[in-house]
């Protein structure tokens, strides 16, 4: 008989209705893009000129990923996460979110099983791209509350594997206790931490505090420096660890009761001789081992507790909002000094940090003064009220509160802009699905090579090489229709052991399959029913949506924790042409 082990999952309504995502491009504003932008916008200028308009385009990793800047994504995070897929596939370090928490108050109309099921459908797909986006050694560390952690913790480990569960951090995010508690007072959040693969990845150190270092000194004036004492008996068995010990006085000293010596007659010989052994000034004192600050290491481990008193709690992060924007406090910022614990341990200077739930921007904001390359992505109207202003701040070294003054942030660096492109396809009056008008030629090429797996990448010299999956196979895409004559020039130009996709509106019949080493598809047709085309929301509508709903299905709505949570989010769509009628 067969041992079939079965996979340990959570199911729910729904699970298998996951959504087919269309992988978009980004569009850069500069006009919102800040500091090192290579064309900032100039004083007194109505517009910046678009790059778009002159037919330019350039992904974001088109520079190689040295040359990439910090990238503020505006839109849709389900969206924005799956047109980051392709090129930063096995790039991110650290992932931190803060997703909504469930509470239940926005599912008042709904049983229990909906709630869940609901929520669990927002969640899974966007784990499971933050899954395919970290590098091996990454890890994921998500703000969760009690009423879906558990919930939270076996839908990650089925993405993750249980085997890579690391922990679960509790911190401590408010001191007063709540006195009209139904029940007991809230005092905590989770922190569910989940490693790519835990064999590769380890936390550093955190750095040790002035009150660690107090509790070393100096009485016997020792060369080796400052240093503190530990006790030198266990209880464990160890015959050899039953001796006694003569002090400098003559005093004799026995490890006690029950109890014996951690190290052999002759090791404890050998410390005593290197004056390892402390017996007190007076040399009377029962024996003690010296252990020298310079031995120790350079850090400390973390606990899986954290006290507001070490990384703040709320009000500590409505303080830091304010100080950048006092008119709207957002309703559940995060300390700077809670972020900066999660970045101190998982990442080092230089690592890509993500955050596809961005709020007020703290993760941004702490990730920049720390030296990080950081993403943050988020839906709602604050990105521009909050994220932006308060970005810019720090750019220019004028947003001083946080952590600004423990890592001595004096300003630099910037941020680049981006927004989602519209839909590549969109019904006509015929009810045809067409390309969008607005796709000029070259986002045309850089969104059909990520529909295709290819790389784009345009050659400065062949037309045709558009992008690349291999060294050897190339991706043209065009809207002229496709000739023998165009076809055969194209074939001459190649080497024997290239290959190339064609995708164009239309071409000769006689075109396809003339050459073995080229493929040539049609637009939009090669595309259809491979995702949801038009869609540009993929928040839940938690309020109206009916029982019967599919999930797929529900009419867009604002993507949010809840209405005691966060301010309800205005959405507000970007505009892809000037007062000019420019792209």
């Amino acid at each position: 008989m067969v041992n079939i082990r079965q996979k340990l999952e959570l199911t729910w309504i729904g699970k298998e209705n996951q959504p087919k995502l269309e992988p978009r491009i980004l569009i850069e504003d500069p006009e919102k893009s800040y500091g090192h932008t290579p064309n900032p916008p100039q004083e007194g200028n109505k517009h910046t000129p678009n790059p778009l308009s002159r037919g330019e385009y350039k992904s974001p990793l088109s520079v190689g990923d040295s040359g990439v800047g910090n990238m503020l994504i505006y839109g849709d995070n389900l969206l924005a996460l799956k047109a980051l897929e392709q090129e930063f596939a096995g790039t991110i370090k650290c992932a931190s979110i803060d997703p909504p928490y469930n509470t239940g108050n926005a599912f008042e109309h709904y049983d229990d099983g909906l709630e869940h099921s609901i929520w669990l459908s927002l969640m899974k797909p966007r784990i499971e791209i933050i899954h395919k986006l970290l590098r091996e050694d990454g890890t994921l560390w998500i703000f969760i509350d009690d009423d879906e952690c558990h919930y939270l913790k076996v839908l990650c480990d089925e993405i993750f594997g249980r085997k890579n569960f690391v922990n679960n951090v509790v911190w401590e995010k408010k001191f007063s206790p709540q006195n009209d508690a139904k029940w007991l007072s809230d005092s905590h959040d989770h922190i569910l931490v989940y490693a790519k693969n835990k064999e590769v990845w380890r936390p550093n150190l955190l750095p040790r505090t002035e009150d660690m270092d107090s509790r070393y000194s100096n009485p016997d004036n020792d060369p080796r420096g400052a240093w503190t004492s530990s006790d030198l008996t266990a209880q464990e068995p160890f015959e050899y660890g039953v001796y006694e010990i003569a002090g400098p006085t003559g005093k004799v000293f026995s490890p006690g009761n029950n109890r014996h010596w951690v190290y052999g007659k002759l090791k404890m010989e050998e410390l005593i001789a290197d004056k390892r052994i402390w017996f007190g000034a007076l040399g009377n004192n029962k024996p003690r081992f010296k252990r020298f600050l310079s031995e120790v290491q350079e850090g400390i481990v973390s606990k899986t507790i954290w006290y507001r008193a070490e990384v703040g709690d709320n009000q500590e992060a409505k303080r830091e909002i304010k100080a950048f924007n006092d008119n709207d406090v957002f309703a559940t910022p995060k300390p700077e000094r809670l972020i900066q614990r999660i970045l101190t341990l998982a990442t080092n200077p230089g690592d890509w940090i993500l955050d596809s739930f961005l709020g007020s921007g703290t993760t941004a904001a702490v990730a920049h003064k720390m030296g990080r390359r950081w993403i943050g992505i988020e839906l709602g109207e604050h990105c521009h009220t909050h994220c932006i202003p308060r970005l810019r701040k720090v750019v220019d070294g004028t947003d001083q509160g946080g952590i600004s003054k423990a890592v001595n942030w004096q300003g630099g660096g910037g941020f680049k802009y981006y927004y989602l492109a519209p839909s590549l396809l969109k019904k006509d009056k015929h009810d045809n699905w067409i390309i969008d008008e607005r796709y000029n030629a070259n986002m045309l090429a850089a969104v059909m090579a990520k529909h295709e797996g290819f790389r784009y990448c345009p050659d400065e010299h062949i037309y045709w090489k558009q992008g690349r999956s291999t060294e050897k196979d190339y991706i043209f895409i065009t809207t002229q229709f496709v000739t023998v004559q165009f076809l055969d020039k194209i074939h001459e130009e190649m080497e024997s052991d290239e290959s190339l996709l064609i995708c164009c509106k239309s071409f000769q019949e006689a075109c396809e399959n003339r050459y073995a080493n080229i493929t040539i598809k049609k637009i939009p047709k090669m595309l259809l029913g491979r995702c949801e085309f038009g869609r540009e929301d993929y928040s839940l509508n938690i309020v109206n949506m009916p029982v019967e709903t599919d999930t797929a299905e529900s009419e867009p709505h604002t993507d949010t924790k809840t209405a005691s949570k966060k301010p309800k989010r205005s959405v507000r769509k970007l505009p892809l042409f000037d007062e000019d009628g420019e792209l």
